[in-house]
């Protein structure tokens, strides 16, 4: 090992001891990977830096990425049409806390309108629309084109409500929740990545570095997606790390019970993006948990800065 690798490794291991630090602070454990895109574009060690980065997680609404990018190749393919018109039902719609799933009156948008609400919102309603159009078939294509061996989606949203509902033996998404909340094995099942979707976040460093080379998709949709990732109005994790002026982040959330989460790329002016992906369970199962989400932002900044070229710091 020459004498720049041994810096570069000592830079990450630096990173790596004070991310754990990060999520033991903050009450939660954590799993995190991060790399610069390309990854040939490191300009000196370490090129990565990783906390139990194979170690499966329930991915919650990450899921929504690889379902944005399958329809985006749906786009490309001229299998579906953007502009496509969707009715929507309020009494058939998933339930969730934004977008769609809120309308109180039957509706209509397009194809394209529900994937950017899918993906600035996280509305759920709007990804079970596109995930019924697109198909779970498309989705593992899209994770099998990327690279990402040990990432498998077995539902959408409505899915995840149905198996909470039977194993809480609950009738209502509130009270499956309430459950959890109050009963730790049912909490720790649900959770469980052998029985939900689950990725790592390694795998999702793959996913995110495919699609911002364009592997995935044409140039065009690459494009929307990306801008659209960058219009998420969830800045309370990845980007509450990233604070100067100049620093762009375009990311996904994910978030049921104690878990908290978020796969996206930064970006500093002059600088090569790096991808980054963050996912924790809290020891505690409050509704919200600010100091968890911080933590996501700040354990993300220590990697990201561990990758920026000419960065020395511990």
């Amino acid at each position: 090992m020459t004498g720049r690798e041994d810096a570069g490794r000592a830079v990450a291991e630096r990173a790596e001891a004070a991310i754990r630090a990060t999520f033991a602070d903050a009450g939660c454990e954590g799993w995190l990977h991060a790399a610069p895109i390309p990854a040939s574009a490191s300009q000196a060690p370490p090129s990565s830096v990783s906390v139990d980065a194979h170690r499966p997680v329930a991915m919650a609404s990450v899921y929504k990425l690889p379902l944005a990018i399958a329809l985006a190749r749906e786009f490309d393919a001229g299998s579906l049409d953007p502009g496509e018109q969707v009715a929507i039902d309020p009494t058939t719609t998933t339930a969730g806390p934004s977008g769609v799933s809120l309308l109180r009156h039957p509706a209509r948008l397009s194809l394209r309108d529900l994937a950017v609400s899918m993906m600035a919102v996280s509305d759920n309603a709007a990804a079970d629309l596109l995930l019924a159009r697109v198909g779970l078939a498309a989705v593992d294509a899209v994770l099998r084109d990327a690279g990402c061996r040990a990432t498998r989606v077995r539902f959408g949203t409505a899915g995840m409500h149905e198996w909470l509902l039977e194993a809480t033996e609950t009738s209502t998404l509130g009270e499956a929740l309430a459950a959890m909340r109050e009963d730790t094995a049912l909490d720790v099942g649900a959770h469980d990545p052998a029985f939900v979707s689950s990725t790592t976040a390694a795998d999702m460093v793959a996913l995110l570095t495919a699609l911002w080379e364009g592997r995935l998709a044409s140039a065009a949709e690459t494009a929307e997606l990306v801008s659209t990732m960058g219009r998420q109005l969830f800045r309370y994790r990845l980007a509450s790390g990233f604070a100067q002026p100049g620093a762009e982040v375009a990311g996904k959330t994910g978030t049921i019970g104690r878990l908290r989460h978020e796969v996206g790329v930064v970006t500093h002016p002059g600088e090569q993006p790096i991808a980054v992906a963050v996912f924790t369970r809290a020891a505690r199962s409050e509704p919200e948990l600010p100091v968890v989400d911080a933590a996501i932002g700040r354990a993300a900044r220590q990697a990201v800065n561990a990758l920026r070229p000419g960065w020395l710091g511990g």
